[in-house]
């Protein structure tokens, strides 16, 4: 590649680390000042709706996610899920690795380690094969239309989306104001096929 082409590669990569930085520190402004009646009740309307559709009906394994603090509540639709017999999995993160892997879980009232970062990482938990996951719902900062996720920025599941084994149909999972016109991608983003507020389910386009 030429000097002129590394250059622009290098701006073009730049751009987008710089774009996602600046989307990031609004949507995390956009989560803080959410009240915390908004909160649950969103939270509980998404759920509603995650649990009539069709895919999570169909769905045997379905792989959640443990809610930071401000975070969209998904515990009413894993409480859903087990009185339905379904498997319910979560990410365990490896720190070090620098990447996760599913387990299953059977209670949320297990511990979970929160020492590195306030993410909740089960400290229990049967590792779950990707190939068996039939649902998996993701959490991010910001989507858009397309189903383009922005997350925290430690591309963990950028990693475990692009896993061969992984077939599992991506739901994004988020309040409302978390919907943006655009997300900053990379060539490797994985895109969600639909995403689920409190407002409605959206097929990506």
């Amino acid at each position: 590649m030429s000097n002129a082409g590394t250059v622009f590669l290098t701006l073009f990569y730049e751009d987008i680390c710089m774009d996602k930085a600046q989307m990031r520190r609004e949507l995390k402004t956009r989560l803080m000042e959410l009240t915390e009646y908004q909160r649950t009740t969103s939270s509980r309307k998404a759920c509603e709706f995650l649990v009539d559709t069709d895919q999570f009906k169909r769905a045997s394994v379905v792989m959640f996610y443990l809610a930071l603090p401000h975070e969209i509540d998904i515990t009413p639709a894993i409480l859903h899920a087990w009185q339905k017999g379904k498997t319910v999995a979560v990410p365990k993160v490896s720190w070090q690795q620098r990447h996760m892997i599913p387990v299953e879980i059977t209670s949320l009232e297990t511990g979970a380690d929160t020492e590195a970062t306030a993410l909740q990482n089960p400290v229990p938990g049967t590792p779950m094969p990707p190939e068996d996951i039939d649902l998996v719902i993701t959490p991010g900062l910001a989507f858009d239309k397309k189903g383009h996720r922005l997350g925290r920025g430690g591309a963990y599941y950028d990693r475990f989306f692009n896993s061969n084994k992984l077939k599992a149909c991506k739901f994004g999972f988020a309040f409302s104001q978390q919907i943006v016109e655009n997300v900053p991608t990379d060539s490797h983003d994985k895109p969600m096929d639909f995403i689920v507020t409190e407002t409605g389910v959206i097929k990506c386009e």
